[in-house]
């Protein structure tokens, strides 16, 4: 795609080239102002239909489409936000689940397609295939004004600088205050027990009829692992057991017809999700939403992303070596990172990194050591922050003296939060067993977000009350989010600060 800056650059050249068109040079700037790039303002206003269409708070009766709108809607965030800022784009796309607007209990799936490389037009692509009017941006002739230098880096403790740019798109106006008064007070109004006892049944339910689709699962999970002798096979989706169903037998109608083109399998883990690639630990990840010529073509390839994985672990040392010893490692609870970015994402620090240490060194302040401390290296559009468990998160487009001053500022905090992640991970372990065993529960989970003091907050609560409870939960599949909710296969979700 011929982007503002290439298209100066070649009539630029031309009138070089050609003396005789010498007049085309003057109109190279004229036509990258073409381009239009919209101000943050702009673009919240444009999008604000889209975004009361899609928002989260909109599906908290619907776990899995309130999940695929959070993560399509942080991936929509850092896209605009890099093509505001000037910096080239790759092409993505993006599901969301759309509310209806006559009916609220109505749903449809979109899916967007971007490969602009200007925020207006991206804009109009959202909005237009949305079926959402495009009114004001059309009415936007105005030239932008000069851009803001923003703070890619927001010291958040919580969300990365993407979350919170989408999430600034719904401050300081009616509606929105509207949206998170309702949200509020309805879950200020639950409490658990009365939860209980009118969805009960329908957990109940709903697990009995899908237990055969649960075992059915199993077994193919465990056939298609010994015939392409596979660690494991795990579902790392926001749909439902159903679609893990489809998604192993048409893998396993792939798998007979292709056998060749599985050897690349043997000894590897398998991930269904909604992503296609290798993830630095050599997992092979596959989007369910892909059909099985994808998968296939793929998995042809699979040894040219293989190439990065012998490189990761000396890029790792790298960057630890010139950050005296610093533990390079991963979040806790992390998505999958695919090899090829992540050993760029390194390589692009260490060098910052390098050149920073060579012309300016570290501060005196620093111990000789920094061992006892951890770094998660990140995609560029990701935040700079220290994590609820004291790592400090790093996107790799950082520069290297803002990260020096941010691990001087928060070394005695990383500590301290470390120490207490190490101790309460035991403290954790113990409730998590003994909650399992003293509600006879199937299984037990928690959302990423829920951190090991507010599993410790939620267990020891549930515990408490083990008499009050024991009857709603035996033999039920429990997890601890941020709400209220049966899932199609009978799980029952209930928040980590429940009331009683």
């Amino acid at each position: 795609m011929l982007t503002s800056a290439s298209l100066t650059t070649c009539l630029t050249r031309f009138s070089y080239e050609h003396p005789r068109n010498l007049s085309l040079g003057k109109y190279a700037t004229r036509i990258s102002n073409f381009i239009r790039y919209l101000s943050s303002g702009e673009v919240s206003t444009a999008l604000r239909p889209f975004y009361f269409s899609v928002h989260p708070d909109l599906f908290g009766q619907h776990p899995n489409e309130r999940t695929v709108n959070e993560n399509s809607l942080k991936q929509l965030s850092s896209y605009l936000e890099s093509l505001q800022q000037r910096r080239s784009v790759r092409p993505i796309s993006l599901k969301f689940y759309l509310r209806s607007q006559a009916d609220k209990g109505l749903f449809r799936m979109v899916t967007l397609n971007l490969r602009e490389s200007d925020s207006r037009n991206a804009v109009l692509r959202v909005l237009k295939s949305c079926n959402l009017p495009t009114t004001y941006v059309d009415n936007i002739t105005s030239p932008p004004p000069p851009p803001k230098k923003s703070d890619t880096f927001t010291r958040s403790q919580n969300k990365s600088a993407a979350w919170e740019k989408y999430e600034s798109m719904f401050k300081d106006n009616d509606d929105a205050q509207i949206i998170r008064g309702m949200v509020r007070k309805a879950k200020e109004d639950e409490c658990l027990l009365p939860w209980l006892e009118k969805n009960i049944k329908d957990a109940a339910e709903k697990q009995a009829a899908c237990y055969p689709l649960q075992e059915e699962v199993k077994r193919l999970q465990m056939e298609l692992a010994l015939n392409l002798g596979l660690k494991e096979i795990i579902w790392d989706c926001g749909w439902n057991v159903t679609h893990f169903r489809g998604c192993l037998q048409s893998f396993q109608a792939l798998a007979r017809d292709h056998p060749e083109q599985m050897q690349v399998l043997k000894g590897r883990t398998l991930v269904f999700g909604s992503d296609t690639g290798v993830s630095w630990k050599g997992n092979v990840l596959l989007s369910s939403g892909e059909v099985r010529h994808n998968w296939l073509d793929f998995l042809k390839n699979v040894w040219q992303q293989d190439a990065a994985l012998v490189v990761i672990p000396a890029m790792q040392k790298a960057v630890s070596r010139v950050l005296r010893d610093i533990k390079v490692v991963h979040r806790k609870f992390q998505p999958y990172i695919m090899a090829r970015n992540y050993a760029n994402q390194l390589r692009h620090l260490v060098t910052s990194l390098s050149d920073h240490q060579g012309s300016r060194g570290y501060p005196k302040s620093w111990p000789k050591s920094l061992e006892k401390f951890e770094l998660v290296v990140e995609p560029e559009a990701g935040p700079l922050m220290l994590s609820p468990t004291g790592q400090f998160i790093v996107p790799s487009s950082c520069p290297a003296s803002l990260l020096v001053s941010f691990l001087s500022e928060n070394m005695s905090e990383a500590e301290r939060l470390l120490n207490n992640y190490k101790m309460n991970k035991h403290v954790e372990r113990d409730l998590h067993q003994r909650c399992i065993d003293e509600f006879k529960l199937v299984s037990l989970h928690k959302e990423d977000n829920v951190t090991p003091d507010l599993m410790i907050a939620c267990c020891t609560k549930l515990l408490e009350h083990k008499h009050q409870l024991s009857a709603c939960f035996e033999g039920r599949c429990l997890w601890i989010t941020s709400y209220y909710s049966i899932m199609s296969d009978g799980q029952i979700c209930i928040p980590w600060n429940w009331k009683l």
